[in-house]
Parts: structure tokens; sequence; C-alpha cells
């Protein structure tokens, strides 16, 4: 017998295999690995240009299934020859996406290892493209998924085509099949889309900017996307895309291909368009197909780029009826109130919008979006930065009745149940020129220990001398500033900015909760929110998400269906007192207008310092409903466009929420409401305590110097004491007609609260609206003035 030696036969030497074996195994490996690639690239053939979804269209459909109208499937394309395209065209993408273009394979193996590796960690692929392998996914694959099959598939297609096809002819493919956004695909449409000439003769500065947008329109087009995204604002996008365009022509420098004298041209973004409208998306139809769109394609179940390649049939919850009624509604308004040629200085740049919200489901069964859609582009039923005022007192209301005030003798931060929930019988000062505190009685100052002081409309006190206590309900019919100012503080803005949330607003769409301010209605949530929000309140505190489409069909079946869920935002107690209240408002308070004969309305009026928004939000049991107002110019060539004062607008000394808005509100529900089951709100049970000092005597307004309803002013988020100013204020006398709102039985007078007293205010207001409409809202937020910041001595 053999005697082998015995570090070759005993122990763990025996399992490990020998270098032989192991370099061997290695070399078969990546032998056979050779040998499939090897056999998968002679497979490969180059495919014929994809034209499969060219002649599909989009169909959407009303919420009774009946069609809407087909659109957004006719591509947007005419391509052109090469030398049709700018060399700064050419050169602008090659620099900026693939600087070894003439020089490479086809694709970059570096790229696609991160784009494996981003796979591998469950993120995306991009990042791994040349423009052959661009080219290829575009105008041959017809495939946007990301995955490893379809990267391995285009990877060996993409070395096919760098072999069998010219340098020229893969650039002059890619920039005819790349999409840019607003439905172009390829150059020549692009430069259309964006800048009305021919390809051909963009400049460099514009070469550059569109391959920036080749990075993805939603972010990079000046004219913003928040419907799909909301951080895609106007601003934002304008940012992003001037630091890429202006990266791109330094990348175009250091390459060799511009001087850097042309280069020095182009500092700043080129002057684009507005995006322009099919034909058959004229009236109300383009703003519903945006809103539709960009519900699907936030779903995530289709891409932007995929839906505009067409072949889906989209189910909206988009009622017919009710959406005429609504614009007939606002257009009755324009007829026969507002004239610009009769009143150029105030009617002109007057602008509505609406939304209306089956509170069931959060279904969107109606919109105003502006006069016409291939005309005004902003959806005004989206977010426009047009402040909401004391319609968002009742997110202050639920704030009280859910988390309690305060007790003045614990810290800032308290649990439940060291605070007291408050009674719609609470009381509260409804003092002019309040001086306002800190939960803990302390006089509130901000950071330069200036004071704020709550001003009323025409500064007035409401109530009874000497302390002029009402209570929360009466504070609410009357819209009284003071008193829900205070009310904020003792709860804590937080809280207020949290039960705002939990109705149903965006938090990006509210301001910081640092000033006494914001119980006032400074920040601008979208129509469809406030009605979505109010919904919740209708719903005894169930908040369920507004939406618009149900469902979404391909060749393939049902990719999409919409599913309603709802979370309890409040307790009924709560929602169902804040309901109580509101129908005060309707019943005898700002709100008169909107009373719909036999059946129960809840709602609140809104109107912003500077008179330059006004609103009304209101519901019934099954249907709530926003209506805004303001004046905002279309122009965008206007620099530095604010939101404009509406003193004398349709002949009216202000414009407050009871007037036009609440008049819409209810023309609108009086039809939108018919053949529904007349219901009742829930009787609410009684909720929290009594706080602060009983009530005076008798407490009425104090006389006003005007008849008309007035309502509280929105004060500036941030108030500076050297800037004062104040507003006109309305005639003490109005004549009662049919249009006069305020002249009914007395019960509308005295209420709201506005002007700037001494040391108050102004300031600017917020930047241009979003272009493009969301089920959500943006950060365009003005400032307004209306309040008295006194220092020490004051």
């Amino acid at each position: 017998m053999i005697d082998y030696p015995r570090h070759d036969r005993d122990g763990w030497h025996r399992w490990v295999p020998s270098w032989r074996l192991v370099s061997g195994l290695c070399i078969a490996f990546f032998g056979c690995l050779v040998g499939a690639a090897g056999l998968a690239y002679a497979m490969v053939s180059v495919p014929v240009i994809d034209e499969s979804a060219t002649a599909q269209n989009n169909v959407y459909y009303w919420a009774d299934n009946t069609q809407m109208v087909a659109t957004g499937g006719d591509r947007n394309r005419q391509s052109v020859d090469l030398s049709q395209i700018p060399k700064a065209m050419r050169n602008a993408v090659i620099s900026q996406e693939n600087k070894t273009f003439y020089t490479d394979s086809g694709i970059d193996p570096k790229g696609i290892a991160r784009a494996v590796f981003n796979m591998a960690k469950g993120g995306e692929t991009q990042g791994g493209s040349t423009i052959t392998q661009q080219y290829v996914k575009n105008a041959m694959l017809n495939d946007q998924s990301q995955t490893i099959s379809r990267k391995v598939k285009e990877i060996f297609v993409s070395i096919k085509v760098g072999t069998d096809v010219s340098k020229d002819d893969i650039l002059e493919g890619y920039l005819n099949s790349a999409y840019y956004g607003r439905g172009a695909y390829g150059i020549q449409a692009a430069a259309r889309a964006y800048f009305n000439v021919d390809a051909v003769d963009l400049n460099p500065g514009q070469c550059a900017f569109l391959s920036a947008v080749l990075k993805g329109a939603t972010y990079y087009d000046p004219a913003g996307s928040i419907a799909i995204d909301p951080a895609a604002t106007p601003e934002a996008n304008k940012k992003r895309a001037l630091s890429q365009m202006q990266d791109t022509l330094d990348k175009m420098v250091e390459y060799g291909h511009l001087s850097q004298a042309e280069r020095a041209k182009y500092p700043e973004l080129p002057t684009t368009q507005n995006p322009q409208s099919n034909a058959k998306l004229g009236g109300q139809i383009g703003y519903l197909v945006r809103l539709a769109k960009a519900s699907v394609v936030r779903s995530g179940a289709v891409t932007e780029q995929q839906l505009e390649k067409g072949g889906y049939s989209i189910y909206t919850t988009f009622d017919k009826k009710k959406v005429d009624e609504m614009e007939k509604a606002v257009q009755k308004v324009y007829k026969e109130r507002i004239d610009p040629k009769k009143r150029p200085e105030t009617d002109t740049h007057v602008q509505f919008g609406g939304a209306s919200i089956d509170t069931r489901t959060g279904a969107i069964k109606a919109i105003y979006g502006g006069e016409d859609a291939t005309k005004h582009f902003t959806n005004n039923a989206d977010v426009t930065g047009a402040q909401v005022g004391s319609t968002f007192k009742p997110f202050v209301l639920s704030a009280a009745m859910k988390w309690g005030v305060r007790d003045p003798d614990l810290g800032p931060v308290q649990a439940q149940d060291e605070r007291t929930v408050v009674s719609p019988k609470s009381l509260y000062s409804g003092k002019n020129n309040l001086k306002i505190n800190n939960y803990d009685g302390s006089i509130w100052e901000n950071e330069k220990g200036e004071q704020w002081r709550q001003e009323n409309d025409g500064q007035d006190s409401i109530g009874a001398p000497p302390d002029y206590k009402i209570d929360l309900r009466e504070a609410m019919r009357e819209s009284v500033n003071s008193a829900y100012v205070q009310l904020g503080m003792d709860v804590g803005l937080d809280k207020v900015k949290e039960a705002a949330v939990d109705a149903g607003l965006l938090e990006d769409s509210l301001t910081g909760a640092s000033f006494p301010s914001f119980s006032l209605g400074i920040s601008d949530p979208s129509a469809i929110r406030m009605a979505g929000a109010y919904a919740t309140f209708a719903e005894s505190g169930k908040q369920r998400e507004p939406y618009s489409v149900t469902k979404v069909t391909n060749k393939s079946g049902t990719i999409y269906t919409h599913k309603v869920e709802e979370k309890q935002a409040f307790t009924a107690k709560v929602a169902d007192n804040v309901t109580d209240v509101l129908k005060t408002v309707v019943e005898k308070g700002t709100g008169t207008n909107a009373q719909l004969p036999g059946r129960e309305v809840a709602g609140k009026t809104g109107t912003t310092d500077g008179n330059k928004s006004a609103w009304f939000v209101g519901y019934t049991p099954q249907l709530s409903t926003a209506i805004s107002m303001y004046r905002y110019p279309d122009d965008e060539s206007i620099k530095d466009r604010t939101f404009l004062e509406m003193y004398g607008t349709g002949g009216e000394k202000q414009i407050h929420g009871a007037s036009f808005p609440s008049t819409i509100w209810q023309d609108y529900m009086s039809d939108a409401v018919k053949g529904m089951k007349v219901e009742k709100f829930p009787k609410p049970e009684p909720i929290g305590e009594v706080v602060n000092d009983a009530p005076s005597p008798t407490p009425t307004p104090s006389p006003s110097p005007s008849a008309s309803e007035t309502e509280e002013v929105t004060p500036s988020p941030t108030p500076s004491p050297s800037d004062t100013g104040t507003s006109p204020s309305p005639s003490a006398t109005e004549t009662c007609g049919v249009w006069d709102w305020n002249c009914d039985d007395g019960s509308n007078a005295g209420n709201g609260n506005a002007g700037t007293g001494p040391g108050g205010s102004e300031g600017s207001e917020s930047p241009s609206p979003s272009a493009s409409e969301t089920e959500g809202d943006g950060d365009n937020n003005g400032n307004s003035r209306g309040n008295s910041i006194l220092g020490p001595n004051g």
C-alpha cells in the first residue's frame, strides 16, 4: 500500500481544490460566457424602428363611461436629416451625455456595471446608457422597463447597431426619436414646442437647453410639472434647467465644440413659449385631461413617455353635467359683472377656480380650471398661489377640539391629558387691535422683540365692551380674526398645521407655522385640496384622498384600479361639531348667500388682505365644493407678476368670499345636488369645556363703518414695522340690489377683519403660479397685510 504524506490525506487540506482545478473551472466558465455572448451576438439583428404606437390615441371617459376625448397618442414628430440638425445640438448631447460617442463601441462598460449595481440594490438602471443605447431603447425596443433582461437585450442590440450602423445615422436617429416633453418626439417637434422655430434655426443656447430637457422634461421644462411632482415647480425647473444648460455649454467649450466668446452669449435660459394644447382640449377638457394624466403617471402604472405613445383607456371620475354646470356658473358672473372694457383698471385678469368632490369617496366630480385650457394654461383648480384666508379657520377650531388649549402653567409641549378640549361655547376676545399672547399669557414677540396686534376689519371690535368676549361659534359666524388668532396660539400652531394636514391639505402647500397669522390662512392650498379637506368634516372625520381616475386599461387588460382608502383624521365628535359651527356661518353669518333651500349646508368664506383673493368652501352631506377668485396676469412676459387688488372689481367696492365666490357656489350646487337624496348632517355630541370668562351681557357687533359683509384678511407671515400701508375701505353706505350680497336682514353685518393699523406691514406677493395641475398643492406663498407689529413701547 502506498504511504501518502499525511498533509495530503488528512485534515482540512483534503477539501481544498488544487489550483489546476480552480484554473480549469474559471477558464471553462469564462469560455461559456464568451461562447454564450458570441452566440447571442450572432443571433441579434438590428431591429427596424418601432412604429407600433404612433397611430394610437388615449381615450378618456366620463364617469358614466361615455367618451370624453381621444387624444395624446398621435405622435408629435417630424423627422429631419442630420444636415438640418445644428452642429451645436449634436455637440451638446455628445458633450453632456456621451463624449466618446464617435469612438466607443456603442456601450459603456462602467456605466453598465453601475446600472447593474443599482438594480441589485433595488434602484433603477439609469446612468448606464450611451447615445447608441438610448437610441436603441427609444426607437427600436419600445420598452422603457427597468429590468435586467431588458438591459441585457439593449446591450447586445446596441453593440450590433454600433457595428453595423454609422455614427451619424445613430445620432440622427437618436435626436429624431428622443422625447423632449410637451408631447414632442424628435428635435424638430421640440424646436417648435419650445421656441416655435425649425430645428435648423436653433442657436447654441437653445440647443444646450434642449439637451437638458432630454434628462427629463418633468424636472427641466420651465413651465413646471407639479401635476406629476409638486417639487417640479416652474421656479425649481428653471433653476435646474439653467444649471444643466450652463454645464453643457461649459463642456462644449472644454471639448472644443464651442468658442468661449460664443459661449458667453448665453448666460440665461432662452425664452420659451407656453405649452400649446390640442384644439380638442379646449374649454375645460384640457384641464380634465391634464388632471387625469397626472394621476395616472403618479400612480406608477404608466410612465409619462408610455402614456404619450397612446393605446390607453382612462376612466375618470368627472361628471360631465357637473363640469358644465360649474362652468356655466362662472361664465354667468363673467358675463353679467366682469367688464374689462368698461373697467380696465379693476376687471382685467380676473380669474376663478373651482373643484367639487364626492364626500363619500374623494372622487373629483367637477373642476373649473380657467376660461379655456388652450388659452389659459394654469389649472385654477390646482395650486395657484392664491391664499385661502379665513377658510382656514375650521382647522384652528378642529385642532382646539381635538387637542385642546394648553395649560398656561406647563411647558409649551403638552400631552393630550394636560390640555383642555374646547367647546364651541368657549369665549375669546373680539377686540380690535388685540395684543396677541402666547399660550402662557406672556405677550407674543418676534425675534426683534416686536409685538403682534391683531386688527379686525374697519378697526371694529366685535362684542360688547369692555371685554368684547364672544364664543367661538359667533367668532366663526362673523369671521372675527382676533378670537381665532389667539385660539391658534393657545392650541399651538404646530397642532393647527397638523389638523390641516390630517384633514387633507398637503404640507408643502402650508407656510411655516411660526407667526400668529398662520391661523388666518396665509397658506395657498388648491381648490381641489380645500374641497377634499372640508369633505373630511362632512364625513365625520373620515379623510379620503381626492382622485380623478378609477381605472386604466390597454390591450393587455386593466393595469390600474383606484382603491379608496380612508383614515380617521378626527373623531366623529370633533368633525361633527366643526360642521355644526360651519352650518351657523351659512344660516346667519357671512355665508348666507350659499344657502340651498331645503338642504343643510356648512361652509366658510375667506378673503385675504389687500383684497387679492376670495374663497367660499362649503358642503352638503354628499358634495364638497371650493370656489376661488383672484386677479393674476396670464402674460408671462410681465416681469414680477403678482396678485392684483380687487377693489372695484365687478363694480363692487371690495370682493369677499361672501360675494362672487359664494354666488357661484350656490348657483353650481343648486343644480349639482338635484336628484340627490336630502340628508342632514349628524347631530354633534357635546364636546369640551367652556374656557375663559363669562360672556359680556349682550355680545353684538359694534357699529361698523360699512354695511357690507367684510371678512378677515391675512397678515404677512414676515411682518416688518418699517413698511406701512393701508387699503381702501368700503363705503359706509350701499344700496341693496340683486348683486348686493350684503343687504339682508342685518345678520351679515360686521364680520371679518381687514385693514392695516399703525405699524402694519405689507409684504410682497408670491411668484408666478404653477403651470400645471396636481391633486395636491405647491408652495407659492404670498404675503399680505393686515396686522400691527408694535414694539415694546407700542
